[in-house]
């Protein structure tokens, strides 16, 4: 039966700037499977996470949680990397972290996907969170996001600029040069870009939420 290291349950909470939002900074995988109804569309894991997610976002959904990117690193001390929010509100608390690491604890544990001993963390997307997801790109409309794409687009593969939301499956973002359309099943990677406007909205949030402080 796989466990964790150290013989127990190893789960890691990270509580971030504002103390609402909690890091989980940087983007590694995205998914590799999608649903095919255009705002549904998402990329939150690969390879053995995408099995792990299979396993647990029936669950997690449920109890009111939703997956927002699952990696799984490392060969000899595997590290599954869960971030999560509520679905009711975005945010994730530490009793939220810690509640969703039971439920998965649990399911992998009779499951058991991840031949060897790891390490399980769970936090909350964070302020610069990945955008995993065609619906993150017309939530965080207005704010400043970076994209990297699998293939080269108007003789580039890195975008930086104001996202102005979706249309069908494109993602609109402005850009120095004008507004640009990017195809969201071609998109490798993207993240908010941390700025003060964020930090600003993020502590009007905290503030209409104190039941997270």
């Amino acid at each position: 039966m796989s466990g964790y290291r150290f013989g127990g349950p190893l789960a890691h909470f990270f509580i971030g700037l504002t103390g609402f939002w909690f890091s989980g900074y940087g983007v590694t995988y995205l998914a590799e499977a999608f649903d095919r109804s255009t705002m549904n569309l998402a990329k939150t894991s690969v390879g053995k996470a995408a099995e792990v997610e299979s396993l647990i976002a029936p669950t997690l959904r449920s109890m009111g949680y939703d997956i927002v990117r699952i990696v799984l690193s490392g060969r000899d001390q595997p590290v599954l990397q869960i971030m999560a929010e509520r679905l009711s509100d975005g945010g994730m608390t530490v009793d939220d972290c810690a509640e969703v690491s039971r439920a998965v604890a649990a399911i992998l544990d009779v499951e058991d996907p991840i031949p060897s001993a790891y390490t399980l963390e769970v936090s909350s997307p964070g302020l610069d969170r990945p955008l995993t997801r065609l619906a993150d790109f017309e939530r965080f409309a207005g704010f400043e996001a970076k994209v990297e794409m699998t293939e080269t687009l108007e003789g580039r593969r890195r975008f930086a600029g104001r996202l102005r939301g979706v249309e069908q499956d494109q993602v609109l973002i402005q850009c120095d040069e004008g507004e640009t359309r990017l195809p969201f099943l071609e998109i490798a990677k993207a993240k908010l870009k941390l700025t003060d406007e964020l930090i600003a909205a993020s502590e009007t949030l905290r503030q209409s939420n104190p039941s997270d402080d």
